[in-house]
């Protein structure tokens, strides 16, 4: 038996969170000051956490490599086996040539660039973040943005600060999905228990993000065309956020955490649309219009020169997204309704089926054997500092799992789009190795999570941390879009600091509920300002190695709205608004 110690290193707290800083400082010197990949990044992170955990916390041998591989095998299952079943999906309307469809659906809804922005950067932006996640929003939208004749920078910058709101709730909610059971493993509160946890901080997290959602059209407006696109467009801004955020809130509460994004991206943009049958705005700004004026307020010679580079990069983009299809069969046309409505089959028979199996009397079906297993993990048997046992259990529910209701539906998109067996196959193969990258970097921050939370590394550091009192309801936040920032995953964010975020709660006499989400909310911010996530705006809009550029654009956002999100907590804190706290 190991008993976590959390003065470990010289009977002092102060020591023992200082070492236990490593792991997490080596990994954010890598990706961030040294910019080594991901995945090689996260290797080397997990092997210095076993070390820290083995020679100065004192875990045995087999019981650090056995907590790294439970890590591991969580971060595939369910993890990943969802982010990889979800962008097959995603590859079979890309190969059906349904994505186009898709795209050029959206082109018909308006041709006024800030309307374009909303629809297709925060509503479509969203979905993709709720099927998938992991840089597919930003990738694919920059792409139709500069389709639609987006300037390269500005389509990175809308793509980038859209990507907020939706994050906490993306790749079917696998954020909190991935910080129940954190929470729950070193939490005595009744709300925070295997069964309730992730009810509880899906509805905590739904009554924190749909404040962001509230002002990140405005801020697209904004970021497309200045004031004037606020004063001109803030009717489907405030509409397109209203609804959205409504969604957001009532879905996480009172329906399903997983559906969260998926429905309120839907509503939201069946939202715009009813509105742009009825309304536009007093003058429309096309992508000819705005390339008129940028060449207006500039000299003429260098009004020629952005032209040219604009032109070509946008010409770039177009070759992107056809290159991505030339294997489809065949080429739907996108004036027949019939294609328009496969396109949009694949998402609504997800939602479908999710809501299916979000029936109470199917979930309760479901989760008992022969389709869910509660396994205890072998070769662990830890007691927490007080002498109290550690659960280690997986969770194996191989039918209702998120990843294996994805890969029924994406069964059934097979024959919508009419796409042969033996081609979606080799497409689901093709999916692995397209994420290869992202598959070892996932199950490497899992291990290393599970190694530090185990160990009782994490435990030191909330310790220590909840020294800081009231003011960890600020700081709270800001751990959360350090998290994100540096790994650009609001996944893994939660597994490095959900933990810690619990325990330093507790200690300080705070509520471990809101200071859990309180990670989450925060940590989504920090996903326009992370290296991965600039780096793939930069390859989507031809502008590798200029990421600095693209920064400087939206730091400013990120920030602003991570001090909002810091006010929200600090009184959700409060009996100002705490009744907002389930």
């Amino acid at each position: 038996m190991f008993q976590q110690d959390p003065r470990a290193v010289a009977d002092s707290l102060a020591l023992s969170a200082l070492c236990a800083l490593i792991p997490l400082a080596v990994l954010f010197l890598l990706l961030g000051g040294l910019k080594v990949r991901a995945w090689v990044s996260g290797l080397v992170s997990l092997l210095v956490a076993l070390v820290v955990a083995v020679v100065l916390f004192g875990m045995p041998v087999g019981q650090a490599v056995s907590a790294a591989v439970n890590g591991g095998l969580f971060g595939f299952f369910p993890i990943l086996w969802i982010v990889i079943n979800a962008v097959w999906i995603y590859n079979l309307t890309v190969a059906s040539g349904h994505f186009d469809v898709l795209r050029q659906s959206f082109e018909k809804v308006s041709p006024d660039q800030r309307i374009q922005a909303i629809i297709i950067a925060f509503c479509f932006g969203a979905l993709l973040e709720a099927l998938a996640g992991f840089g597919t929003p930003v990738a694919i939208s920059v792409v139709m943005l500069m389709s639609l004749g987006f300037k390269p920078v500005k389509a990175a910058t809308v793509a980038l600060v859209a990507n907020t709101a939706p994050v906490a709730f993306g790749a079917l909610a696998i954020p909190i999905v991935t910080l129940a059971p954190i929470a729950a493993g070193v939490s005595t509160d009744p709300r925070l228990s295997d069964a309730n946890a992730l009810g509880t901080l899906g509805s905590m997290v739904g009554r924190q993000t749909p404040i962001l959602a509230l002002v990140v059209p405005l801020i697209l407006v904004m970021i497309v065309d200045g004031r004037r696109g606020v004063r001109q467009t803030w009717l489907p801004a405030l509409l397109a956020g209203g609804v959205f955020a409504v969604a957001q809130f009532v879905t996480s509460n009172y329906v399903s955490v997983q559906l969260t994004d998926i429905v309120a991206s839907l509503l939201a943009a069946g939202s715009l649309v009813l509105l742009v049958r009825v309304w536009q705005p007093a003058e429309v700004l096309t992508a000819d219009r705005a390339d008129d004026e940028v060449g207006a307020r500039t000299s003429a010679a260098a009004g020629r020169s952005g032209s040219a580079v604009g032109s070509g990069s946008a010409g770039g983009g177009a070759a992107t997204m056809t290159g991505g299809h030339a294997a489809a069969e065949s080429r739907p046309s996108p004036d027949d309704r019939g294609e328009v409505l496969r396109a949009y089959a694949p998402y609504l028979v997800i939602i479908a089926i999710f809501s299916v199996t979000n029936i109470p009397a199917v979930v309760d079906f479901l989760a008992k054997e022969p389709f869910t297993y509660l396994v205890d993990w072998p070769g662990l048997d830890i007691v927490n500092s007080a002498g109290d046992p550690v659960l280690t259990q997986f969770k194996l529910n191989w039918l209702p799992a998120a990843g294996t209701l994805l890969v029924i539906a994406g069964l059934i998109s097979m024959a919508i789009l009419r796409i042969k067996p033996g081609r979606a196959f080799k497409i689901y193969l093709a999916t692995y190795v397209e994420l290869r990258s992202a598959i070892i970097t996932v199950m490497a921050v899992l291990a290393l999570a599970y190694v530090m939370n185990l160990s009782g590394q994490t435990a030191a550091l909330g310790l220590w941390l909840a020294g800081a009192g009231g003011l960890f309801t600020i700081l709270s936040p800001i751990l959360g879009w350090i998290g994100v920032a540096v790994t650009g995953s609001d996944t893994s964010s939660n597994s490095l600091f959900g933990a810690l975020q619990v325990q330093a709660a507790t200690k300080a006499g705070l509520d471990p509920v809101l200071m859990a989400a309180a990670n989450s909310s925060g940590g989504v911010l920090g996903k326009m300002v992370s290296p991965q996530n600039l780096a793939i705006a930069a390859a989507a809009v031809g502008m590798s190695g200029r990421e600095g550029e693209i920064f400087r654009k939206v730091i400013g956002w990120s920030l602003l709205m991570l001090a909002l999100m810091c006010v929200i907590v600090a009184l959700q804190a409060t009996p100002v608004l705490d009744w907002m706290v389930p």
